[in-house]
């Protein structure tokens, strides 16, 4: 049991530590803690297993979920949720394994890797750590719609259909 003259030093220094905790900003809070300073964010430090190649700012999103394409664990594809309830690619995760940085710009060693690679608008370009920005892949004005490859696709799509109706 603590004696009279502890509980009043006890109740004084409580209140000279609300009374500092309550004069500092939220910033001097977190660097209060013990942890404070050393706390690094996610894929800033480099230690992780997959690079993280930014193609739209996560603020544009309300929810996400990621898929793995192609073998799991090797690249992934951080799709976002927006307010309208449309989604769209916001990251790709490619595995360390698979891609390569040079002079500051990641570079694929797979096939996959290297295919989502030349999909982005524009080359990833280090930002910190293991986060890579590039755009996301060119919009493409409905004039010039269909594209070869759309049509290329349709052609398959409806082979595909006519087998399958075929078969019963």
């Amino acid at each position: 049991m603590a004696s009279v003259k502890q509980r009043r030093a006890a109740r004084k220094n409580i209140k000279k530590a609300q009374k500092k905790w309550k004069s500092m900003s939220s910033r001097q809070h977190a660097l209060a803690q013990p942890q404070g300073r050393a706390r690094k964010k996610p894929g800033t430090g480099g230690a992780g297993r997959f690079y993280r190649v930014v193609v739209r700012p996560k603020s544009e999103f309300v929810s996400f979920r990621n898929h793995d394409v192609g073998k799991a664990g090797h690249i992934q594809r951080l799709t976002g949720r927006r307010r309208s309830g449309s989604w769209a690619t916001q990251a790709w995760l490619i595995a360390k394994t698979d891609a390569e940085v040079r002079e500051g710009i990641l570079v694929g060693k797979t096939k996959h890797a290297k295919e989502v690679i030349s999909k982005l608008r524009r080359k990833p370009k280090k930002d910190k750590g293991d986060i890579f920005e590039a755009g996301p892949r060119k919009n493409i004005p409905e004039k010039s719609k269909p594209t070869p490859a759309m049509r290329k696709a349709q052609m398959k799509n409806i082979k595909k259909a006519q087998a399958a109706r075929r078969k019963k």
